[in-house]
């Protein structure tokens, strides 16, 4: 046992260091392809126009509350959940275009690939969600209950993304090539559409209620309407992720990590050989 400690600690080291390598890699590419970058800035102020002048004047808020305010929490879940999908595309195409062959080549760690995929996700979604933030207080959306909670719903956000982005590691390395990737991308719209993101739930017929209350993303929409003190913030009998949204949200986070991290790295694994 005291041999295996330190060689089990070089290794940890070892690849915690190629992963930030990595990390750098995958910034460096967007920024040799500048238009992905900023295509993936611009959407989430799309979105903020889009949903919230579009639609908003169609759509009654619970208590008479400002759609704009109501809206803004449900575009952060659904920039939060877009995790997947990025790391997904970028792993088949690594995979099927034989970047994956040439990082295993190199004098480096094995798991750094997906540790530094995960990473660069994560700091591109903290430029989106920065990117976001601006484009909501420019509309007039504002948090209102301080900077603790609010800075509690945004580490909400970044632990359920990178949660997130193992479930776009271990898919993007199960599935046959990039074209199919790409093919899963539109699955996402879905998703985010099936919750309280935009419209509240009480609306929905009983069966589709049920779905949507009990999706993540609608959990982290209610943490985050309820953190940052928005109008939607739900009380009274609603169903259980709604009516504890902040444990819920890390119920989701743990469960995802427990399950995909270990079948993400045992599919690169097997990808290896």
């Amino acid at each position: 046992m005291t041999d295996l400690a330190p060689s089990l600690g070089h290794r940890l080291r070892w690849t915690f260091t190629d992963g930030l390598t990595l990390v750098g890699r995958e910034l460096g590419r967007l920024r040799h392809a500048p238009g992905e970058l900023v295509a993936a800035l611009i959407f989430p102020a799309v979105m903020v126009v889009l949903f919230g002048y579009v639609f908003g004047s169609a759509i009654q808020v619970p208590d008479g509350g400002d759609y704009r305010e109501y809206l803004m929490p449900g575009l952060f879940a659904m920039v939060t959940f877009s995790a997947w999908l990025g790391v997904m595309t970028r792993m088949a195409a690594d995979a099927s275009r034989g970047v994956m062959d040439r990082l295993r080549s190199m004098p480096m760690a094995r798991l750094a690939v997906p540790f530094g995929q995960t990473g660069a996700d994560l700091l591109t979604g903290l430029l989106m969600l920065a990117m976001m933030v601006g484009t909501g207080l420019l509309v007039g959306w504002q948090p209102h209950r301080g900077l603790i909670p609010t800075a509690q719903a945004f580490l909400l956000m970044i632990v359920l993304r990178y949660a997130l982005s193992w479930v776009g590691v271990y898919v993007g390395l199960t599935v046959k090539n990039d074209q199919v990737a790409d093919a899963l991308v539109p699955l996402g719209l879905p998703f985010t559409m099936l919750s309280n993101a935009f419209v509240p739930t009480d609306g929905m017929p009983g069966w589709l209620r049920f779905l949507a209350d009990w999706n993540p993303v609608s959990a982290l929409t209610a943490a985050s309407r309820e953190l940052f003190g928005n109008p939607g913030a739900l009380s009274g009998d609603v169903a259980w992720p709604l009516a504890h949204p902040v444990t819920t949200v890390l119920l989701w986070s743990a469960a995802l990590l427990v399950i995909f991290v270990p079948l993400s790295l045992r599919a690169y694994m097997r990808r290896e050989r």
